[in-house]
C-alpha cells in the first residue's frame, strides 16, 4: 500500500534543508512526496531541482513582531493560503504532513488539522519562531533540536530529536572543492557564509580584510544573492558564490575553519563535520535573538567562538579569525566528544509511527 507525505517549509534555506535531507530517505522507504511552498521563496528553487516531487505554491503572508502596514493585509493572505493548503491536502490525501517551519508552513499545518491529517513540526532553534508558535497547537508532534526547547512545548507533543544533517554533506570531497575554487593544496581554507540571503556587514568586513587574510588563507565566500563583487572576481585565492547547492559538501570538506551566522541547521552541520566555527549571530535588532542563544549554547559547549554583531569591526573580525585558527585543535577535540546521534533515522521512524492509518 502506497504512503504519501507532504513536506512544507520555506523563506530561507534553513527552513528547507531538513526536507532536502528527508526526501531521498523517504523515497528509499517507498513514500510518494509532494511539497507545499510559497510562490517566490527559495524553497521553490531548491525543490525544483529534485525529481518526482510535485510543488504546490500557496499564498502566504509574513508574520511580523513589529508595526508594518502589511500587518493589516497579510492575515488575509494567510487565510487564503490556508484555504489553498486545505484543498491541496484534500486532493492529494497524504498520510502525514511534515513542516520545517517558516511563514508558509502555518497555513499548511492548519490545513492539515482541518483535514484530520496528522502533522509533525521540526523546530531548529532553542526558542520556537513565531510561525511555529502559531502552528504548534494544530500539530500532532513537535520535534526539537536543543534539549532546552522542550520547556516551550507541551509534554505530550514534544520529541527531543537532535539535529538532522544531510547525508550528502558527509560525502564531500576536498579535492573537488579545491578544483571548483582553483585553490592550492596545503594552504588553509576559510569558508565564509552569511546565510542564504547573505549578510552585508559580514561581507563588507571580510572583504576589507582580504589583503591581510589572503596572505595566510584561501577564502571561499558564499555571499548571498546579488552580493558577488565583480571587482574581486580575479583575486587569487578568493572565490565567491551567490549560493551553492551540489557544491556545498565539497566546499565544506576542504574548509579548515568556518565563519558563519548562527542558524541552527548550519551550525549543527558544521558540528557534524567537525569544523571549528566563528559565529556572528544576527543581532536582536534584526531578529528575535534566536541566533544569539544558538551561538552561546555552542560557545558554552566549546564548539565555537562568538563575535557579536555590535562588536563586529574590520579589526575584530580579523583578530577572531586568526584566534579561531590558532585554537582549531581544541575545538576539534570538543566536537569529537559531542553526541549528535542519528536524528534523521529517528525522524523517519517518527513519521512512520505518526502517519494516518
Amino acid at each position: 500500500m502506497s504512503k504519501k507525505i507532504i513536506l512544507t517549509g520555506g523563506g530561507t534555506a534553513g527552513h528547507v534543508m531538513v526536507n532536502v535531507a528527508l526526501i531521498p530517505k523517504l523515497k528509499e522507504r517507498g513514500w510518494n512526496i509532494a511539497y507545499i511552498g510559497s510562490h517566490q521563496g527559495i524553497e521553490r528553487e531548491i525543490i525544483a531541482k529534485m525529481d518526482d516531487v510535485p510543488y504546490f505554491p500557496i499564498s502566504t503572508g509574513k508574520l511580523r513582531r513589529y508595526f508594518d502596514w502589511n500587518n493589516f493585509k497579510d492575515p488575509f493572505k494567510v487565510l487564503k493560503g490556508t484555504w489553498q493548503a486545505y484543498r491541496i491536502i484534500k486532493k492529494e490525501k497524504p498520510d502525514i504532513i511534515f513542516s520545517k517551519g517558516g511563514f508558509v508552513s502555518v497555513p499548511v499545518i492548519i490545513g492539515a488539522w482541518l483535514s484530520g491529517v496528522p502533522s509533525i513540526i521540526h523546530e531548529s532553534d532553542i526558542t520556537p519562531g513565531l510561525a511555529n508558535k502559531i502552528a504548534m497547537p494544530f500539530a500532532t508532534k513537535i520535534c526539537v533540536t536543543f534539549p532546552e526547547t522542550m520547556r516551550h512545548v507541551k509534554e505530550e507533543k514534544g520529541v527531543y530529536l537532535g539535529a538532522v544533517v544531510r547525508e550528502e554533506l558527509k560525502r564531500g570531497d576536498a579535492d573537488k572543492g579545491r578544483k571548483l575554487c582553483q585553490f592550492e593544496k596545503g594552504k588553509p581554507v576559510l569558508l565564509a557564509m552569511g546565510g542564504s540571503l547573505g549578510s552585508k556587514r559580514i561581507n563588507d568586513a571580510l572583504r576589507a580584510n582580504l589583503p591581510k587574510l589572503l596572505a595566510d588563507f584561501q577564502i571561499v565566500h558564499i555571499c548571498g544573492k546579488g552580493n558577488v563583487d565583480a571587482k574581486l572576481a580575479k583575486e587569487k585565492g578568493y572565490k565567491q558564490f551567490e549560493y551553492v547547492h551540489e557544491e556545498l559538501p565539497h566546499l565544506m570538506a576542504m574548509a579548515d575553519i568556518v565563519l558563519s551566522r548562527a542558524g541552527a541547521n548550519s551550525i549543527f552541520e558544521f558540528l557534524a563535520l567537525r569544523k571549528p566555527m566563528l559565529l556572528i549571530p544576527l543581532s536582536k535588532e534584526a531578529s528575535r535573538g534566536d541566533q544569539i542563544l544558538n551561538a552561546r549554547s555552542f560557545e558554552k559547549s566549546g564548539y565555537a567562538e562568538v563575535l557579536m554583531e555590535e562588536d563586529l569591526t574590520n579589526e575584530s573580525l580579523q583578530s577572531a579569525i586568526y584566534h579561531l585558527y590558532q585554537n582549531k585543535d581544541r575545538y576539534h577535540r570538543n566536537m569529537e566528544r559531542s553526541d549528535a546521534g542519528d536524528a534523521l533515522e529517528k525522524l523517519l521512524a517518527l513519521i512512520e509511527e505518526s502517519r494516518k492509518n
